[in-house]
């Protein structure tokens, strides 16, 4: 299974801004956050150069937002379209990313009432901070990848 991850463009913002709603509002509303259609709009422009919209078999499946700097990876934004819910493909996409970077950790942030924060738990990721929100959660990659060689010698 393989994913391709295409920069966005100008022209993806209205498929972003849909996809954002479709998927976030439910998890933010849950948390206390009822943002507007401005607000939306500036999280969606927040880093636009670092959104990827990701294709599987042809087919547009979402959006991963993502920056590499220095040794670590921090993912800012992960959307399945919820026609593609369900199928393990968020966690095909995070896998796919983890295994191509080069990075020593990777960074990320999940709503507290999101269940997304049971995907990361299982991939590796732990908490390492919490603000009013959201967990902040954390992979060491180097542990990772040499308790692979470790089983796989």
């Amino acid at each position: 299974m393989s994913f391709k991850f295409v920069q966005a463009k100008d022209k993806d913002r209205a498929y972003l801004l849909d996809l954002r709603k479709l998927t976030m509002v439910e998890h933010l509303e849950q948390s206390g956050q009822f943002l507007t259609e401005q607000e939306h709009l500036d999280r969606l422009n927040d880093a636009y150069e670092c959104s990827h919209i990701v294709f599987y078999q042809n087919e547009k499946i979402g959006t991963l937002k993502y920056r590499e700097q220095d040794e670590e990876l921090e993912i800012m934004q992960i959307q399945i379209s919820p026609r593609y819910q369900g199928q393990g493909l968020g966690k095909k996409v995070l896998e796919q990313v983890l295994h191509q970077t080069d990075a020593e950790t990777v960074k990320l942030t999940v709503l507290k009432d999101n269940p997304a924060r049971h995907l990361y738990q299982r991939l590796g990721f732990t908490q390492t901070d919490e603000d009013e929100y959201e967990f902040h959660m954390q992979l060491c990659l180097t542990d990772r990848k040499q308790k692979q060689n470790i089983k796989a010698g």
